[in-house]
């Protein structure tokens, strides 16, 4: 700019008055546009400097068991002696395998990664503990929050946080029985969780509803009774706090269109439709696309959800507000060859062990705010 100034000094003196306002009036238009578009790129680097976002995850960890033995549960099958071998060696190799993929999560998009994952599939609380010690999470100091559950197999639903970012107010397991009078299957809790994501009140919900072993009609009541569930507890708070903000996520074994989803837990696919039930699916539309997050007999399925209330999706708020949603599907997360190849790259290939990472993609929402 200086060197602009300078030349026209240096110069306009030879030239006419007719010239000289000619230039004068033209340096002045593009000293203008110039000037505009300084001051445009400065507002929009300042507005990208006051905006703050967040990651949100779920991942099943595909039978996480460490290698000693539980006579509480039916874990004889991840033991060093039993069908798994599942030795010290294979447990480290997993739990490395875990933490890399954990580390990676949407760490594209936000420098510090994810700030809270819900996971599946873990044997307790110790497993967890095991997990954030490993290196490639190590420095985001993740804590744990898990209880143990009425399966059979142990396997368990939890949450890591990252105290920097999140600081939980009060969590429990809500157990997935007596909806409508019936008894359910042995089956996982449902993990939930208040607290603070920043200064923003949040509530997470970890589920991992019955499987659709035994055949998928024969077990959808199970699954409608967790999606019952869940929209009680959203139900009874938003008839306090309409805008309440809530993350349920899980290995719902269903699909974003299946009658638990629609019918049940009420969700719609579509932000602005999000007033009517009150919950919007972000990966209903990804799943009419074709996405998944596992294969079974070449077909995909997206069982692994986050659904929002709608007071995450909404715009002109001063907290977290919906950004985008994302099923995390990397190539070293894809099986490279043999019966299961392009399937998710999993542990186990039938009893062959193959030190895989888990049958399931992550997935994870993001959330942004004004500073």
């Amino acid at each position: 700019m200086k060197f602009l100034f300078q030349f026209l000094e240096s110069n306009i003196m030879k030239l006419s008055l007719r010239h000289k306002m000619n230039i004068y009036m033209h340096t002045k238009h593009i000293l203008t546009i110039i000037i505009s578009f300084a001051m445009v790129m400065g507002m929009a680097q300042s507005d990208a400097a006051k905006v703050k976002v967040a990651a949100i995850g779920f991942y099943n960890l595909e039978n996480l068991y460490d290698t000693e033995n539980d006579t509480l549960i039916d874990d004889e099958e991840f033991l060093p002696n039993g069908l798994r071998a599942w030795t010290p060696e294979r447990y480290a190799e997993k739990l490395s395998n875990m933490a890399s993929v954990i580390a990676q999560i949407g760490a594209d998009k936000v420098a510090n990664g994810l700030s809270i994952i819900g996971v599946a599939e873990i044997e307790n609380k110790r497993v967890l503990m095991d997990l954030c010690k490993q290196e490639q999470i190590k420095k985001r100091n993740y804590k744990v929050i898990q209880f143990n559950s009425p399966d059979r197999r142990g396997v368990d639903v939890g949450l890591l946080y990252n105290p920097a970012h999140f600081t939980p107010l009060y969590a429990k397991p809500i157990p997935l029985i007596n909806i409508d009078g019936e008894d359910t299957l042995r089956t996982r809790d449902v993990l939930y969780v208040k607290g603070l994501l920043d200064d923003d009140t949040i509530h997470v919900m970890v589920n991992h509803w019955p499987s659709r072993r035994g055949g998928e009609a024969r077990t959808a009541p199970y699954r409608n009774n967790g999606a019952k569930l869940c929209r009680r507890i959203v139900d009874s708070l938003m008839a306090i706090q309409p805008d309440a903000k809530f993350f349920i996520m899980g290995d719902l074994n269903d699909d974003p269109t299946s009658e638990s989803m629609k019918s049940y837990l009420r969700c719609v696919d579509n932000v602005s439709e999000v007033n009517k039930t009150g919950i919007f699916n972000p990966f209903e539309d990804m799943y009419r696309r074709g996405a998944g997050s596992l294969a079974y007999d070449d077909a995909w399925s997206l069982f692994d959800q986050i659904v929002i209330t709608k007071g995450v999706v909404k715009k002109e708020q001063s907290g977290y507000s919906y950004l985008g949603a994302y099923v995390f599907n990397k190539k070293f997360l894809i099986q490279p060859s043999g019966q299961y190849k392009g399937y998710p790259f999993r542990t186990f290939s039938g009893d062959t062990y193959q030190a895989g990472y888990s049958d399931h993609f992550p997935t994870y929402v993001l959330v942004s705010k004004k500073l």
